[in-house]
């Protein structure tokens, strides 16, 4: 007797994984939801659901049915849950690994929300027993972060989704008393434990990085925005990376790395054009960028290891600031 050859499985499409487990979530809770009520959970069109549902049934086996009394769909296996009837190890993985890396982010106001909704999806893991060399050998040590406000958060992201102009008020770090600023909120960036607004500032007539800790009163205006094409942080930074920080001019950076600081220089990507070339007892990396008191703070952070050999402003401003350092050292 022939026995039919089973087909192979789809790949999961990885964009519509989320909306998966929403759609798994919604189902689950026994209110019956229907193509319209799961198109506005997953904030996507009633197609895309359909193909989504199809998918679910056919790939992963999900047991959906359609109750026409209660006009929504249900799961006929009451026990069914989409995590532990698909998700493989190599998923669980990841995703254990995800939630550690969102330790990074736990003063922002969504954290909870995405730790358990993680936590939800590993949770078959965890069943299992095989969890714990996860939690235990899997580390992302904390760092000192800054505290997002809910209300603030909730403003600005409001803002981005609807392209809507900003009101707050702003104290810089040189200001004694804050400032009534309006701005187009571009991007959300995230350094070192702090979150920026990337924003076009109305008052400067100019795109500038605000410190999320530094502002307060944050208002969404009647007024919106277009988006320009140019909008992302990306665009004006340059090709390094030394966090958030844009500069007006760009410089074609030199400098000699020794000992701990030539290991930093060579296992790290600092730019796109960046270039190392080995020199007596250590290397010399070049590399263009923008973030010119980003790379100061670097060298001086490398002390005696790191040489910067131009431009000129940077071997100024760094000589300047060893002789600070000295004299207040030494005249104390």
């Amino acid at each position: 007797m022939k026995t039919k050859k089973q087909q192979p499985q789809t790949p999961i499409p990885r964009t519509a994984l989320p909306r998966f487990f929403k759609i798994d979530s919604a189902i689950a809770s026994g209110k019956f939801p229907n193509s319209n009520d799961l198109a506005e959970i997953c904030e996507t069109s009633v197609s895309t659901i359909s193909r989504d549902i199809e998918f679910m049934r056919s790939q992963l086996d999900a047991p959906i049915e359609y109750d026409s009394y209660n006009m929504g769909y249900y799961y006929s296996k009451k026990t069914y849950r989409l995590p532990a009837s698909f998700t493989g190890a190599e998923d669980i993985l990841a995703l254990n690994m995800a939630k550690s890396l969102l330790t990074l982010y736990r003063e922002t106001p969504i954290f909870d929300a995405a730790n358990n909704l993680l936590a939800s999806i590993t949770a078959p893991l965890a069943a299992e027993g095989n969890s714990d060399w996860l939690e235990n050998r899997i580390v992302v040590p904390k760092i000192a972060s800054v505290k997002v406000k809910p209300e603030i958060w909730d403003a600005i992201v409001s803002a981005l989704k609807k392209n809507r102009v900003i009101t707050f008020q702003y104290k810089g770090i040189w200001d004694e008393e804050y400032q009534e600023r309006s701005a187009h909120p571009y991007q959300l960036l995230f350094n070192n434990g702090a979150w920026y607004l990337y924003a076009f500032a109305e008052e400067r007539k100019d795109r500038r990085i605000f410190s999320i800790a530094r502002m307060q009163n944050v208002c969404l205006a009647k007024e919106s925005f277009i988006l320009p094409k140019n909008f992302r942080y990306s665009d004006a930074v340059g090709e390094s990376y030394f966090g958030v920080y844009i500069g007006d001019e760009k410089f074609t950076f030199v400098i000699d790395c020794y000992d701990e600081a030539a290991i930093f220089a060579t296992e790290r990507i600092w730019a796109d054009d960046q270039k190392i070339t080995e020199i007596k007892g250590g290397v010399t990396i070049e590399f263009t960028s923008t973030q010119f008191d980003k790379v100061l703070r670097w060298v001086i952070s490398n002390g005696s290891n790191a040489v910067p050999r131009k431009p000129k402003q940077l071997v100024s401003e760094w000589k300047r600031k060893v002789s600070e350092i000295y004299k207040v050292v030494f005249d104390r």
